[in-house]
């Protein structure tokens, strides 16, 4: 039996619990710091992993990526064809003009979309008018929500891209056969980060 000093600590350790119900956890990969989960309209999104891509010969790192899924996953086509909340942060780490984040977007939905792109091309054109010129420190995010479409936040830039087939050929552009590189898609399907 417990006492009443004992009962007393316990409910006071009750109550400090319940104002600080979760520890804030985050992962981090090169420097960039990403929470373990993020809300999106007020279902609970975890955080898959954190991938870098990295362009040119000298392997130079442009961005870390954060997947954040429903239920953890290791297959791409699966999730980017999942009809369910996912998103994906890009915090860059290098400064990239708006003519080549442009011209690697289509790039990459050239090879995810293949004979859709035709289909797809007057989407990808508005997607791509949503971004701008990345400065280090900057964050693009990028949710896809089921029936609505995907939502894209920028610096200075907010908009919607309708179409679930819209969403799965960006989804593929990371998670399909022709990622950007390994190393990237290997991190966003829970591998190591680098």
């Amino acid at each position: 039996m417990l006492s009443r000093r004992q009962l007393g600590g316990l409910s006071l350790g009750f109550v400090v619990g319940l104002a600080h119900p979760f520890e804030a956890h985050a992962k981090q990969c090169e420097g960039v710091t990403m929470p373990d989960q993020v809300s999106v309209d007020g279902k609970k999104l975890v955080l898959n992993g954190l991938g870098v891509r990295e362009a040119t010969v000298f392997n130079v790192n442009v961005y870390v990526a954060g997947l954040y899924l429903e239920k953890r996953s290791t297959d791409g086509p699966r999730i980017a064809a999942a009809e369910e909340s996912k998103r994906i942060d890009l915090a860059f780490v290098r400064e990239v003009s708006q003519q080549d984040m442009t011209e690697a977007i289509h790039k990459g939905f050239e090879k995810s979309a293949g004979a859709d792109f035709a289909k797809l091309k007057p989407r990808v054109e508005k997607f791509k008018s949503l971004l701008p010129e990345f400065k280090v420190g900057d964050r693009l995010s990028l949710t896809y929500r089921p029936g609505s479409g995907l939502g894209v936040v920028a610096p200075g830039k907010k908009g919607n891209v309708e179409g679930a087939d819209f969403a799965r050929a960006l989804f593929m552009i990371w998670l399909g056969a022709h990622p950007p590189n390994e190393g990237l898609k290997r991190g966003l399907l829970g591998g190591a980060c680098g």
